[in-house]
């Protein structure tokens, strides 16, 4: 009887097992008349979720894809097709492959004739929006001015005079042209559809809304594309929507009869929309290469509260209302957009193991709903009274990201497109912990948190660098805190924080928690804590170029840092900060600005040289910090550990590792790159000159760093900083920027005082100075 029982419950558990499970398989050279069984495939994800969704929650669900996928629409999962414990559903590529998924159309019966001067024309039959061109799966230029230069950082290729009238009467008919600028004070970018030109010939343009701090354009950073008179290069092109004919100049080796043209048209790939209390659950999408979708900067209008971020909630995957959805192990690459976007409500989620690159946008966003934050404000210069502010702790709703992991993944190439873009973007989320992933190649920060709500993130074990690429005042790292107690002006936020100290943890209610990574930023800062960041504990974490900045905010311990050829930046600390600053390694002397009051401990830390130690104990703090050679044990190789008998030991400093920043999947690690490691250099000891003058009481120097210039908030580093006021001057404030006098502009000491002596003695000066982040206008 036993030997006859174990066969028939065998048999039992496969018949039971086949009717819980749904496999199907799908193939461009299959047909979706077939079943979808591996002999014979269906031919489209569309149909085989179709089919499977019927069942979905009943079942479990895996479909296999091989070769490539073009999808007609996304493919959308509900909260009522949605996954269970029980029953997950899975998208994947056969075993072994990694099968492509794609938001492009290919252009078929291109019958190409010579145009003229190298460009080649080809009638397109059907209906397409003319976004971008593949072709061999490389991207091609549209047809731009200046021309594309990969040695140019910026833009690739900029010019002053992009859309300056000379240039445009060159230009028959712009309409569905793109020009792409700068922010004046290079924090991110903008972008401006051109509608076509006015009776005087001037550009009609529409947008500009995509960053948060309207300040215009910047003057010299800009670019056009889509202009057809400015097709000639190679690999550009041009698609005349008119006449339905794509214009393109060729590569010299590009064979044209057997190339592959494709066109995206689609935005997203994979939409995960459950609704509110109804979440998509138990959804997974690994081992796909995620590929060619539109892209959306003309979307980007919604404002990330008061940070600087707007953002366009979309994605090749969007993700809302859902909860332990994972996205493993795929090839995200030359999307539009951003690459995988978690909106409103969303729980357990993880990324991991996957590489993405060549990004138009962000890589990874977790953004809650702005009905979630208690009295919400959505631009810097917004503000709001004692009296009009909710006074409730945490989020009012449950509609934001929390408890997800992001790790060990390869992010690099990214922001192409929008440059107020990251690695991994946080916006009222809680609780994401973002850990051993590689960040690098651009142009801004490349993990951003816009504001204080809610904390609890820990970043750890990061390899981040080569940030800031294209634009400026901005770190590796880069946070906000402008959360409702915030206050643009100094003199209210030191009252605030003394009256209500514990206000700034209503809104960042959790500790966010930066360690053990490794940043290197060579155009700002490697850790920047902007504008009223709070709630923080920073340690164990290697700066190898740009130092440590804090500005304004609250409760900053910081700890167990190496800053090797640099240091602390404190900026604009607020009366009772409750900061600490210990225990860390800093190689050149502190760049305190406006710093009155140094928070609550500021001691016990290593300089590398004795000056550096002295200065900072001028001014009160650091009476038992030490200096020296730390005596790194092998800097060279990146390995900034110290000796047994480093001095560095005797503050309190700790080693920690150094061998595990970034991805550890180890075929990931094979493609990653690693930052240049600095040559360590004890700095030569020089007296400490700050060039002060005096002129009618006040104390005044030249604005001459960056991080004046960010102090301030200026557009570059010019103009006059008074530095100390006189009892009874009324019109001017310490650290106010003297930019223009009776009109003429101020850059220096010398036009400062070319300006003085122009004026009769006796006559009052028309000031135009700098204060809060806006210009006013003062007599003198």
């Amino acid at each position: 009887m036993r030997k006859l029982f174990f066969p028939l419950l065998l048999f039992v558990s496969g018949l039971l097992s086949a009717q819980t499970e749904i496999t199907l398989y799908v193939s461009p050279s299959g047909s979706d008349h077939h079943p979808g069984t591996a002999e014979k495939p269906m031919a489209t994800l569309e149909y085989a979720w179709k089919k499977a969704s019927r069942q979905a929650g009943r079942r479990s669900i895996t479909i296999y894809c091989e070769g490539t996928n073009y999808l007609s629409a996304p493919i959308l999962i509900t909260n009522e097709t949605s996954g269970t414990p029980e029953h997950p559903i899975r998208f994947s590529s056969y075993p072994g492959q990694k099968a492509v998924i794609s938001g492009s159309r290919i252009l078929r019966n291109l019958r190409w004739k010579e145009y003229k001067n190298g460009i080649m024309q080809a009638k397109v039959e059907e209906e397409l929006i003319p976004d971008q061109l593949f072709v061999n799966g490389k991207k091609q230029i549209s047809a731009r001015y200046p021309n594309f230069d990969p040695n140019i950082r910026i833009f690739n290729g900029y010019a002053a005079d992009a859309c300056s009238p000379e240039r445009v009467k060159n230009w028959s008919n712009p309409a569905g042209g793109y020009l792409h600028a700068m922010h004046s004070r290079e924090w991110g970018g903008y972008q401006y559809s051109i509608e076509g030109k006015d009776a005087k010939g001037e550009l009609i343009l529409k947008g500009g809304f995509q960053n948060n701090r309207q300040m215009g354009m910047h003057h010299t950073y800009r670019m056009v594309e889509n202009i057809f008179e400015e097709l000639d290069a190679e690999g550009e092109w041009y698609f005349d929507k008119e006449t339905h004919t794509l214009y393109f100049y060729p590569p010299r080796e590009l064979d044209l009869q057997t190339a592959l043209f494709e066109v995206p048209q689609a935005e997203n790939l994979f939409i995960l929309k459950g609704k509110p209390g109804s979440p998509v659950r138990h959804v997974s999408v690994d081992h796909l290469e995620l590929t060619q979708t539109l892209r959306t900067f003309m979307k980007t209008n919604e404002p990330l509260l008061r940070s600087d971020w707007k953002i366009y909630r979309g994605g090749a995957l969007i993700i809302e209302n859902a909860e332990k959805c994972s996205v493993n192990g795929c090839y995200l690459h030359d999307i539009g957009g951003n690459a995988i976007f978690f909106s409103n409500y969303n729980r357990n989620h993880r990324v991991s193991q996957n590489h993405i690159t060549r990004i138009g946008a962000s890589a990874v966003c977790f953004v809650g709903s702005p009905d979630a934050v208690r009295s919400p404000l959505f631009e810097y210069g917004k503000s709001q009274t004692w009296e009009q502010m909710d006074k409730g702790t945490g989020p009012l709703t449950p509609d934001y990201p929390s408890d997800c992991l992001v790790d060990d993944n390869l992010i690099h190439s990214i922001g192409e497109t929008e440059k107020q873009g990251a690695g991994i973007q946080l916006s009222m989320s809680a609780r994401i912990t973002i850990r051993n992933n590689s960040i690098y190649d651009l142009p801004r920060a490349g993990i951003n948190v816009s504001e204080g709500t809610w904390g609890g993130h820990l970043i750890e074990g990061n390899d981040v660098f080569d940030t800031v690429l294209e634009t400026g005042d901005h770190g590796s790292f880069n946070s906000w805190g402008r959360d409702r107690y915030w206050h643009p002006d100094r003199n209210v936020m030191d009252e605030f924080a003394k009256e209500h100290p514990q206000m700034v943890f209503r809104d960042a209610t959790e500790t966010t928690v930066i360690r053990n990574n490794r940043w290197r930023c060579d155009h700002g800062w490697d850790i920047d804590l902007d504008d009223g960041s709070s709630n923080y504990h920073i340690y164990n974490n290697l700066c190898l170029h740009g130092g440590l900045k804090l500005r304004e905010g609250f409760a900053r311990t910081v700890e167990n840092n190496i800053m090797v050829n640099n240091t602390f930046h404190p900026h604009v600390w607020f009366a009772n900060s409750q900061d600490i600053f210990r225990h860390n390694i800093v190689t050149t002397p502190y760049r305190p600005i406006q710093v009155k009051e140094w928070g609550k401990e500021t001691d016990t830390n290593f300089f590398v040289t004795k000056q550096g130690l002295e200065q900072a104990q001028k001014r009160g703090t650091d009476l038992h910090s030490l200096y020296g050679d730390p005596l790194f044990i092998a800097p060279e190789k990146g390995d900034y550990r110290v000796k047994e008998n480093s001095p560095a030991l005797k503050t309190g400093f700790r080693n920690f590792d150094m061998e595990h920043f970034g991805v550890q999947c180890p075929h990931l690690k094979a493609l990653a790159a690693t930052p240049e490691l600095p040559v360590f250099k004890i700095p030569e000891e020089k007296p400490e000159t700050v060039q002060t003058y005096s002129w009618k009481g006040l104390t005044l120097k030249e604005v001459s760093t960056e991080g004046e210039r960010s102090a301030t908030g200026l557009d570059k580093i010019r103009g006059i900083l008074v530095v100390q006021v006189e009892k009874g001057i009324t019109a001017l404030q310490a650290n106010d920027v003297i930019l223009r006098i009776n009109g003429k502009p101020v850059d220096n000491r010398t036009d400062m005082e070319t300006e003085i002596r122009k004026s009769p003695e006796g006559n009052k000066f028309r000031i135009i100075v700098f204060r809060n982040q806006k210009e006013n206008a003062v007599t003198m």
